[in-house]
Order: C-alpha cells, then structure tokens, then sequence
C-alpha cells in the first residue's frame, strides 16, 4: 500500500497548530494521534467516506469521535435541522421544540423522569456531579478508575496526567473505585463513609458487566446514599435504544447522554430520577442548586437532530445494525490476523458496536510504536480506523474493504516482529498517549 499524497493536510495542520492550541479542538483529534505527516484534515464526508483537504477519500471508524453514528450528513437528521433553521434558533423564551424534545427523549430512556438539554458531554456529567453533592450534601466524588474519560472539569482531570492548573485541593475531592469488583467498592464506601456523593461510571466499555455487578452497584449505592451515575455518552443508543441501562435493566439515578444523540450536532443530557432534577428547578422549596444553564442548551436546530435520531434508531432498528456490522468486521478481521499469526497481536475488543483495537509487541505487551505502523498502513489503504466503531452508513462491502486493508497491514505487521524493529515502518515518531504530562 502507498502512502496517500498529504501535502496540504500537512499545510493546514501547520496553519491549525499557529491559531489553535494543539491543532484541533479535541485532544483525541491532534495529530499527535497518528502517524507521522499521516494526519489527514477533512473537507468534507458523506455516509460513511470523508474527503480530506488532498482529495482523498476514506472509511471513516469512530466518526466524530463516535458521535456520528448514522453516518454523515444522514438525509433525516439534515433535513429536520433544515426545517428549523429557517425559523429561527435561539430565542429569550423556551422554544416548543425543547418541549417535544425532552418529551421524545423520555419516551426512549424511559427509566428517567426528567431531562435537561445541554451542548457537550463533560457539562452534562458535571451537572450530574453538582446535583449529587447538593442532594447529598456530600463533598466526594468517586470515579471508575478504570474508564478513560468523564468531563474536561477540575474534578476528573486532576485526576490525569494532565493535571496543571487544577489545585491538590480539588484532587483531593475525587476518589476511585474499580470496576466489576463490588467488594473494593464497598470498602472505598466505608472509608469515606458518610462523605461520597455519587459513584459515576460508564456501564460498560470494552467488557461486559460481571453477572450481577450493575445491580450489586446499585444496591450499594442505596445502602450509603450514594447518587448512582452512569455515563451514557459511548453506551447510548450503541448498547440499546435507551443506552446500557436499558440493555441490563439496572436503573440510575442520574444518567448522561450525548454523542450519538445528535449525529454530529452538539446536544448532550442530563436525565434521571425527578426527586433529584427538581433540585435545580422552579417547583422545589429545598434549596436550589444551579445544575445547567447553557444559552445554547435549546438551540432548536440541535434538538431537532436528536429527535430525528432517536426516531431513526427506533424505526430501523439502528443498534442492531451497528451490531451486525461491527459482528462481521470482528470475524473478519479475526480470520486474517489468525491467518497471519497475528492473532495475539492485533486483537479486537469490545462490544460489536464499539470496537477498539490492540497493538500488541513480540512481548504481547501494548505498544504504540505497532499501532504507529498499523495506522500507517490503514490509511494507505483507505482506512482512517483509530478505533473499529462504525457507523450505521457502512455497507458489508465497507466492511468487506477494511478486512482486506487489515490483512494487507498484517504483512508488514508480521515482518515488523521478525525484525524485532517496528520503527521501521512507523515512518517517524510514534502517535502518543492523549493524556501526557508533557508534549
């Protein structure tokens, strides 16, 4: 495979970076993240294919960091953003939409009572973690170690490597637990006893629940009176109609959505039980608690996507094709990495829905400079894949097309470990970690 021609992605990475600290709005989209003068910047996509600044065209995985789940610029979605742009967008009351929104939204999730609107994913957990501490009166956090990402906000990025200008007293704040393990949690619980406000997770990521851990969760969360929160961002409408929750049955107390909830237009949620949403409202006499208040929360274009989303996922049965599709990618994908003897080395992990890969070395320990050369060899192909998330746009023939790539990035793969050099084929630094101390 031939390394596409990207001289004015390359250009315009430059003019990103002197404007834009590093380069892109979204860490997870620097081009730190891939190989080497291989970081494409888009023009434009249509379904499952995007088209960079070059002219190339790709396959596009994980599109939009998972949010563009119906592929893009989806017919339904733009033609319902359509109707409401030409009516007007934000207004000094509440708009109707808002109304008809929230009340589709609830008729999906339906183990919530309440929901508030906002535009991103890290207000909506805030706003969750807010509400907790002022139900409970309570000053802890307590975060799943083990998942990635809650909210750009002082109370999980203290926590990561990239913790500059956050004071050790808001560390102090957030604590952790593990998840699957109900028994470390309770002792978490103990030690702080009387001080946790809310335990916040995703349900589940790249491995199922234990048997039982959801509902165990739950049950000690009632115990110590501990706000149950589950982030909802990846596993809504990827997990079922109504996120994890609704897959496994176990109810929430607060829950937030966002991602797919838009199809690349910026609305996110807060939902959960009324007892607790009320807290910031107006019916309430409890002392009040300032959960959300975004300008553009209603913005009646954005609502308009999501309800258009959540009728589309309802009407074709969106889950199960997201589904079936990342089913086929993963037996593919499987059958020639074996066929290689790679199957130790280039796995493929997570719900057929949200898959990821791991690039593994000669040690089968997690290597960046493998991923480097396996990336590499994607997007020479035609394949822009940081994970293997699809969407609902691609076709088996899509799928069919990214199996031949990975077999063919399976033979330099292979000769990268008989050479015991993988930099060889990285064809320059290897991509990094999002969260680092330094650059």
């Amino acid at each position: 495979m031939e390394q596409p021609p990207l001289p004015l992605s390359n250009q315009a990475s430059k003019r990103l970076h002197a404007m834009i600290p590093g380069g892109a709005h979204t860490y997870a989209k620097g081009d730190d993240q891939y190989p080497e003068n291989m970081a494409p910047v888009i023009s434009h996509g249509s379904g499952a294919h995007v088209w960079d600044v070059d002219g190339n065209s790709y396959l596009e995985y994980g599109s939009g960091l998972r949010s563009v789940s119906l592929g893009h610029a989806h017919p339904r979605v733009v033609e319902a953003v359509k109707r409401e742009i030409d009516r007007g967008g934000n207004f000094v009351r509440p708009s109707i939409v808002e109304a008809d929104a929230a009340e589709r939204f609830l008729a999906t999730v339906t183990t919530a009572e309440m929901v508030k609107f906002a535009k991103n994913g890290s207000d909506a957990t805030t706003a969750a973690v807010r509400l907790a501490r002022a139900a409970t009166n309570r000053p802890l956090v307590a975060i799943c170690h083990d998942h990635a990402f809650f909210s750009t906000d002082d109370w999980f990025i203290g926590t990561t490597a990239m913790a500059a200008g956050i004071p050790g007293e808001i560390n102090d704040l957030t604590v952790t637990f593990p998840y699957g393990d109900l028994a470390a949690t309770e002792e978490m619980l103990r030690l702080h006893s009387g001080r946790v406000a809310c335990m916040i997770l995703e349900a589940a990521t790249q491995q199922e629940p234990p048997p039982g851990y959801l509902a165990g969760l739950r049950a000690l969360a009632t115990k110590y009176g501990v706000v149950l929160i589950f982030d909802e961002m990846i596993t809504g409408f990827r997990w079922s109609e109504a996120g994890a929750q609704g897959l496994y049955g176990v109810t929430p107390d607060l829950s937030t959505f966002g991602k797919a909830l838009g199809n690349g237009f910026a609305v996110s949620a807060l939902a959960g039980k009324r007892e607790l949403m009320e807290l910031g409202g107006l019916r309430d006499s409890r002392e009040r608690a300032f959960i959300l208040s975004t300008t553009h929360g209603g913005e009646t274009h954005a609502l308009a996507a999501a309800m258009a989303v959540l009728d589309t996922y309802e009407e074709e049965g969106i889950t199960a094709r997201l589904h079936a599709l990342g089913e086929r990618l993963a037996t593919g994908v499987r059958a020639v990495t074996a066929a290689a003897g790679l199957a130790d080395h280039v796995v493929v992990r997570g719900r057929a829905s949200n898959m990821v890969f791991a690039t593994l070395d000669h040690n089968l320990k997690p290597s960046q400079d493998y991923r480097t050369l396996f990336l590499r060899q994607l997007i020479s192909g035609g394949v822009i894949g940081p994970s293997f998330v699809v969407s609902s746009a691609m076709t088996d023939a899509d799928i069919d097309r990214t199996v031949d790539v990975v077999a063919q990035a399976c033979v330099v793969y292979g000769k990268a470990l008989d050479s015991g050099d993988p930099t060889a084929w990285t064809g320059g630094r290897s991509v990094k970690p999002v969260f680092r101390r330094f650059a």
